[in-house]
């Protein structure tokens, strides 16, 4: 993962217009009839499918709670560790669950209490630098908040493809997200359970 993201950030410093392919030599090619060979322009980041890469997917930031988010804007994901949430900033000022806590029934008297627990050892320790960031595209103005940011208005991140990510990542992070390739759907870690989502 550190890896990826030096990469970036020596791509982003050298070409803040550019497109970027990471484990993969180039961007995916425009569909056919495509007659000049040229590159999907619509793509700001994509993640290859390479032996390399399967496996793994992003690893998203962690918070401590949503109150600990300020500035977030339309876009906006991150792993809530209070709930065991990740969650999606859906541009009415709110936040939209992209996977479920796994919650247990403890007996016949209606309680229920949360299980598992996030392990956070990856960033424990670390301060964030307030003005750490990578950039993907122009840079808009005002700044956009966020430590990664594809500045586009008309490409997009393709995440990396994993074939049912639930059996074949081995110990992920929490915030881990992918794209599964056997059932079509957005699978995120919560640091507990996988939960998928298609719209």
């Amino acid at each position: 993962m550190k890896k990826i993201i030096f990469i970036l950030i020596l791509l982003v410093a050298d070409l803040a217009n550019a497109q970027i392919a990471v484990g993969k030599s180039s961007i995916t090619l425009l569909p056919s009839p495509n007659p000049t060979g040229a590159v999907n322009p619509f793509i700001s980041l994509e993640f290859g499918d390479s032996p390399a890469l399967q496996g793994k997917g992003i690893v998203l930031p962690w918070v401590t709670n949503t109150s600990a988010v300020t500035g977030s804007v339309t876009g906006t994901i991150f792993l809530d560790v209070s709930d065991k949430i990740i969650k999606y900033q859906n541009g009415a000022g709110s936040y939209f669950n992209l996977s479920k806590n796994e919650i247990t029934q403890v007996g016949t008297n209606n309680s229920f209490n949360t299980a598992g627990i996030v392990n956070t050892t990856l960033q424990d320790g670390l301060s964030d630098l307030s003005d750490a960031k990578v950039s993907i595209g122009p840079i808009a103005t005002p700044a956009i908040p966020g430590v990664l940011v594809l500045e586009t208005t008309n490409q997009a991140m393709i995440l990396p493809k994993v074939a049912s990510p639930h059996l074949n990542i081995v110990s992920p992070e929490p915030g881990t997200m992918v794209y599964d390739t056997v059932s079509r759907q957005l699978a995120v870690f919560n640091g507990t359970v996988w939960s998928f989502w298609k719209p």
